[in-house]
């Protein structure tokens, strides 16, 4: 061995294993906001033993269940593996990864090392007599999720897995988007093609709740691939495009309707009342997609609380309810009149076994099932791609962080066995640093040729932009409907937002620009504007440590009320926050003396 531990993004020789890997940690005593919880640390590499494998992580997929592992809540895992008699004091997580094989044991027949590889999450001991009678390993009490109930995930330079994880990478694929789907493709093939007696089967309609998500994404095109006609729900009309370039045959706002959550007493007439009316509006709703009327045979079912009292009702007689998970609660209710003389059926799913595993895996590989990866993360960003999945401020789609790969888009050996074009995910709102280079400030006919005016020499205490910044930094494209632009900058508590088009930042609105909007126009009109129609053109930029009365001085010379606030990093000026004259303001004639 010529090294004990390498730098992160430089590979040891093909099958040589360091004694040390860094990895992201969690710690009993840093349970709490994802972005404190994991921290970078150098561990021993784990041993293998004769059924695993051990994998060099190119790339890592980013879920919710590491999310949990942060907080300590529900379950403490590294307590629950601790009684188990496992004697890390740390958890380090990861349930989604793509990389290289770099050691096998010595039992290990379906992969060598070299080969490139995807990994699924489930794991279970052989020797369970459940597992070596023939049953569902998914049904084994020795089931476990990789990356969460086990340990030594893909959050590291090498991972450990059972050999069964390993399938090959989509070689069209790059490491990050093959990193980011199998978790969630797995459990919706599972979903949809698991239950004897309601698989789905062509020109089955087949309701997805969060279509545009993750799980819901991998949902359309499962059904679409089966002959399925998918209905998406989401929760904006700007996803739509997107759905419905993936399978789905149209798609319903969940936003118009406001029946959701628990049912109300069966007792109380009025409040079931005006329950029944609501969801009997959405089942019409559905109706419209298909043009007919007739309802869903499957219902694709994870927010939980909040919509299975309606997935219960909308279901078709003799279909079924998959459900995986309850993101909005667990306390579901349902009218069990309809259940029973309906005969209709709620089956509780949960991620997948091997062979369902592997024909997910061969869509993938035939370019049949799209990755849909929608944002991809340095290693470095890890915790605050977990964060931002806490916060629920994550993009739609899948997610991806390079671990061993060093360039983004790397990886790609080849041609899918069908060439399908690439679905495009939509550009969503983001928080943190853009990916892409500010514009150049365009000219504005108000620019004066005289220097602007800055603070007195009593005013200028030596405060510089990065002291009054706001380090929000948030992005939507230009046909954005200021309606929208509104709730996010109350919800944000942020004055403006940076307008993007082609990947390039061309303007930005600001409060001032919506009131300046609504001025001789009904709300709801001024709503329905787009961004483009309002903003104000060019994107002015100054550095953090530039001193705030020269920023002042720039900002009234220019006559504008903001500037983007960019740092200085690598060969690039990465925008880091806002800087506003709503702050100035504040500083100037009310915290000042």
């Amino acid at each position: 061995m010529s090294q004990q531990l390498y730098d992160l993004g430089s590979a040891p020789p093909l099958g040589e294993v360091p004694e040390k890997m860094h990895a992201w940690l969690i710690r009993q005593e840093r349970f709490g906001e994802p972005v404190d919880s994991f921290q970078l640390e150098v561990v021993d590499v784990p041993a293998i033993g004769e059924h695993d494998v051990l994998v060099y992580v190119m790339a890592a997929g980013v879920n919710y269940n590491n999310v949990w592992a942060a907080r300590g809540v529900p379950v403490d895992v590294i307590k629950a593996r601790n009684k188990l008699g496992e004697p890390e004091d740390f958890h380090i997580g990861g349930s989604d990864a793509s990389g290289i094989v770099y050691q096998i044991g010595d039992k290990v027949s379906n992969v060598k090392v070299g080969d490139e590889v995807v990994l699924h999450c489930g794991t279970w001991n052989q020797d369970c007599p459940w597992v070596a009678g023939g049953g569902d390993p998914m049904y084994s009490p020795s089931f476990k999720i990789w990356g969460y109930e086990t340990n030594f995930g893909s959050f590291a330079q090498f991972t450990r897995v059972q050999a069964h994880q390993c399938m090959p990478k989509p070689k069209h694929m790059s490491w990050e988007e093959a990193a980011s789907y199998v978790l969630v493709a797995a459990t919706a093939y599972r979903m949809l093609h698991g239950w004897a007696g309601n698989t789905v089967k062509e020109n089955d309609a087949v309701l997805i709740w969060g279509g545009a998500g993750g799980l819901g994404s991998m949902g359309i095109q499962i059904a679409k691939e089966a002959g399925a006609i998918p209905i998406a729900v989401v929760s904006d009309q700007a996803k739509y495009a997107f759905c419905e370039s993936l399978g789905a045959k149209g798609c319903i706002n969940r936003n118009d309707f406001d029946h959701w959550g628990m049912l109300p007493h069966w007792k109380d007439a009025v409040g079931y009342g005006q329950w029944l009316k609501g969801v009997r509006s959405f089942g019409a709703a559905i109706w419209e997609v298909l043009g007919e009327k007739r309802s869903p045979n499957i219902v694709f079912e994870h927010p939980g609380e909040t919509t299975m009292p309606t997935s219960m009702f909308v279901c078709d007689t003799g279909g079924l309810v998959a459900i995986c998970a309850g993101t909005t609660g667990y306390n579901a209710t349902v009218d069990l009149r309809y259940v029973w003389m309906r005969q209709k059926r709620i089956q509780g799913s949960h991620f997948a076994n091997d062979k369902q595993s592997y024909a997910m895996n061969k869509l993938a590989i035939e370019g049949k099932l799209d990755a849909c990866m929608s944002k991809a993360f340095t290693f470095e960003q890890l915790p605050d791609a977990h964060q931002l999945m806490h916060e629920n401020k994550h993009p739609a789609g899948n997610m991806g962080i390079l671990v061993g790969a060093t360039e983004f888009g790397s990886g790609i050996s080849g041609d899918a066995v069908e060439r399908v074009e690439h679905v495009r995910v939509p550009q969503q709102r983001d928080q943190g640093i853009l990916p892409f280079g500010l514009a150049l400030p365009l000219p504005l006919p108000e620019v004066s040729d005289q220097p602007g005016a800055g603070f007195s020499a009593d005013d200028d205490d030596g405060t510089t932009v990065r002291d009054l910044m706001a380090e929000d930094l948030i992005t939507c494209t230009a046909d954005e409907q200021l309606g929208d632009i509104a709730r996010l900058m109350l919800d944000r508590d942020i004055h403006a937002v940076v307008i993007m088009e082609n990947k390039e930042a061309v303007g930005v609105v600001s409060q001032t620009d919506l009131v300046l909007a609504r001025q001789g126009r009904p709300r709801l009109e001024a709503c329905a504007l787009t961004a483009s129609e309002v903003m104000s053109r060019g994107c002015v930029t100054c550095d953090v440590g530039t001193p705030l009365n020269a920023a002042v001085s720039e900002m009234t010379r220019l006559r504008i009320h903001q500037l983007v606030v960019t740092e200085k990093s690598g060969a690039h000026n990465s925008p880091v926050g806002f800087l506003s004259m709503t702050d100035i303001v504040r500083k100037v004639m009310i915290e000042t003396p």
